[in-house]
């Protein structure tokens, strides 16, 4: 079995839920929110939180807490795909309130108060307001949401409930990893554990390829995390990122 890209894997799992999801948009949504949880901005960690899809219900449900700056561009300037407009969405992040993006992938609006509701929700102990603020919206209007939270943890609401929590470096180790490894790969699921390993050996340049698959996991491991003393067992290379 080909190990398919991470985002893919768990956009599909997000998207099986909401049947108006567009997996392409909620790739492009997530890789953002991933990207603004591991760099934030001007070297300080920064908290933001999406909305994808319903944006009018949205936008109806929820009130400006400054003067809009997304007003009056035009569609296809605000489509997250756009370079310039994820940078500007980086730069905007620093500001307080949600962004509302629909279903196509147009960022109607920055910096948005949402109504929030606790009635009928059950969240894990810890999680501020605004991953409440997405939790309630979720629900009411059956969106998904996503919160970017200050410790660098992605986190995506449906129906009023936590569905995926997502750790950028662990992401990214992930991703480094099936690109180390060659041919064919599997990925195995042990708990909240993915392990990959190479089915096939490498048909390419011998000097390239480690004999048992483990030669470029140990590569990627020392890379990632050097360290003076070697592990005192073979190490198990995975990400954990949580689905429900």
């Amino acid at each position: 079995m080909n190990a398919r890209p991470p985002a893919m894997s768990l956009v599909h799992k997000i998207c099986a839920r909401a049947e108006w999801c567009r997996p392409d948009v909620l790739d492009a949504l997530l890789e953002l929110a991933i990207e603004i949880a591991r760099e934030g901005r001007e070297g300080r960690r920064i908290g933001t939180l999406f909305t994808l899809g319903r944006a009018e219900e949205v936008l109806a449900q929820s009130r400006p807490l400054i003067l809009d700056p997304l007003a009056g561009h035009s569609a296809e300037s605000t489509r997250i795909f756009d370079s310039n407009l994820r940078g500007t969405v980086k730069e905007l992040a620093q500001l307080d309130g949600a962004f509302v993006v629909s279903a196509d992938g147009c960022v109607r609006s920055a910096c948005r108060y949402l109504d929030a509701s606790v009635e009928d929700l059950d969240l894990p102990l810890g999680l501020g307001s605004r991953h409440l603020a997405a939790a309630s919206i979720s629900k009411r209007l059956n969106v998904i949401s996503i919160v970017v939270s200050e410790s660098s943890v992605v986190r995506v609401f449906h129906a009023g409930e936590l569905i995926a929590e997502v750790i950028p470096e662990l992401w990214l180790f992930r991703r480094h990893i099936q690109s180390q490894l060659r041919g064919r790969v599997t990925e195995q699921h042990l708990d909240n554990l993915a392990i990959f390993t190479a089915d096939e050996p490498f048909s390419g340049n011998p000097d390239e390829a480690s004999g048992d698959g483990n030669g470029q996991i140990d590569e990627a491991l020392e890379e990632t995390f050097p360290a003076s003393d070697p592990p005192a067992s073979t190490p198990v290379t995975g990400a954990r990122i949580n689905v429900t």
